[in-house]
């Protein structure tokens, strides 16, 4: 009674699970939607453009600034002040020696974060494609134990009919059973792994709510591991990571050198005012008759230069020993990072050769089950006769067990090359693979 259940129960799940549509998607639209709308990306691309502004701020420092000021008023007694009506002011940096560095950190800055924003794009793009490709190898998983399971009751049946009949013994029907329950078992694990990996490709591309599913046909072959393995390109160019890090280090060397020449050199300043003077609101001529006895400009301009020389700024100081540990601790970050690539890259090349052997292995083990169903199926054929050397005749039920077994040998197939495919899939990002594969890839 409880095995019945356990049965009725799996066979609901999974039917549940099972007539769920799914919308297709290619892999290329995949790709292209993800780049588009993953939440790494756009924060990427805001910090670009926020390292974009804060270089054209450092550059606007010699630009002048200039501004209007303007008022009238009703005043009694000793002015406070020239009575003006408006004032228009104008300042600019002239010479600094640590702007150019500063400039030179913006601009550094800059760099790493589009090399960030690169490394967010290929990090969105190889988790698009090896989600895809886990997708597609996850459907591939379900087809081919929905085959296990169906040789797997038909097997059933042939042992219940045998028991039955009195040519078995009972305890084969409950090991059939036994095979069918952990085919069924592993039916609901692949089906949850496709509807965990069809989520996140949904969130993935922001088609939230919807489940898509995988187009075979559209994923390009991926190249063979020897291929992957031979390349030998210099790690800036395909580490972006290492390259921000690296432009980080500049940033941060330029920023210490910009602080260390505060003190002891001149900092050069221009200005420039106009006003615009009048005493009708004010009793300003009163206190100064010469003003209006000589009926002096009501115009008055001043052009000049202002030099400051910092000599004792402590907090200045201070800034400049913080800015050159802040550049020491970005010079071993870029070590690290250097260091964490390359052995990230070797790692990757061992694992993806034993992964292939071990994928090659399970080619084998299948090449082998058929040429045993093949074996079966000429000895089940009539003209093949009594089999001799006191050896029982083969019945249907073995050609059933082959068969299953093919089928088993096929899932562990599969299972082996979805192991290979996230290292492949990495080894190509790594070895700069990854965008001219997808280029190749079918719309």
């Amino acid at each position: 009674m409880q095995r019945r259940f356990l049965h009725a129960a799996l066979g609901f799940a999974i039917a549940t699970v099972a007539s769920t549509a799914y919308a297709q998607i290619s892999l290329s639209s995949a790709v292209d939607l993800a780049l588009r709308s993953d939440p790494r990306v756009q924060s990427a691309r805001a910090d670009a453009d926020k390292a974009r502004a804060t270089l054209s701020e450092a550059k606007s420092a010699y630009v002048p600034v200039v501004g209007a000021v303007g008022g009238v008023g009703k005043g009694t007694g000793v002015p406070l002040s020239v009575p003006t009506i408006f004032t228009i002011s104008a300042q600019s940096l002239v010479w600094n020696a640590s702007q150019v560095d500063y400039i030179r950190a913006a601009h550094f800055g800059w760099n790493a974060t589009q090399f960030a924003l690169q490394q967010a794009e290929d990090d969105v793009a190889e988790d698009a494609v090896y989600t895809y490709l886990a997708l597609n190898n996850a459907q591939q998983r379900k087809a081919a134990a929905q085959r296990a399971l169906d040789h797997a009751a038909k097997l059933v049946r042939i042992t219940q009919d045998r028991v039955n009949s009195g040519v078995d013994a009972h305890i084969e029907l409950p090991r059939a059973h036994r095979t069918m329950i952990g085919i069924q078992l592993q039916m609901l694990t692949t089906d949850s792994e496709v509807a965990q990996l069809s989520d996140h490709l949904a969130r993935l591309t922001g088609l939230n709510g919807s489940q898509p599913s995988t187009e075979s046909d559209t994923i390009p072959s991926i190249p063979d591991v020897a291929t992957l393995t031979s390349e030998h390109l210099p790690p800036e160019t395909i580490s972006p990571a290492l390259e921000a890090a690296q432009a980080n280090e500049r940033a941060k060397m330029s920023q210490a050198s910009a602080d260390s020449k505060y003190l002891y050199r001149p900092i050069v300043g221009f200005g420039a005012n106009y006003a615009r003077i009048t005493t009708d609101f004010s009793s300003y001529s009163t206190y100064y008759p010469a003003f209006k006895k000589d009926d002096l400009s009501r115009n008055s301009l001043s052009l000049g230069i202002q030099i400051n020389l910092p000599l004792l700024d402590q907090t200045h100081r201070a800034k400049a020993r913080e800015s050159a540990a802040e550049a020491r601790k970005a010079h071993f970050d870029a070590l690290r990072a250097r260091d964490q690539f390359m052995e990230g890259r070797l790692k990757l090349k061992t694992s993806a050769t034993e992964l292939e052997l071990n994928a090659e292995a399970a080619q084998d083990d299948v090449d082998e089950a058929r040429d045993t169903l093949e074996t079966v199926l000429i000895q089940l054929r009539p003209e093949a006769g009594e089999v001799s050397n006191g050896q029982a005749p083969l019945t249907p039920k073995d050609e059933e067990k082959a068969r299953l077994n093919i089928a088993q040998k096929e899932l562990d197939l599969l299972k082996a090359k979805q192991q290979l495919l996230q290292t492949e899939v990495s080894l190509m990002r790594q070895t700069g693979q990854l965008s001219s594969w997808l280029r190749t890839a079918i719309h």
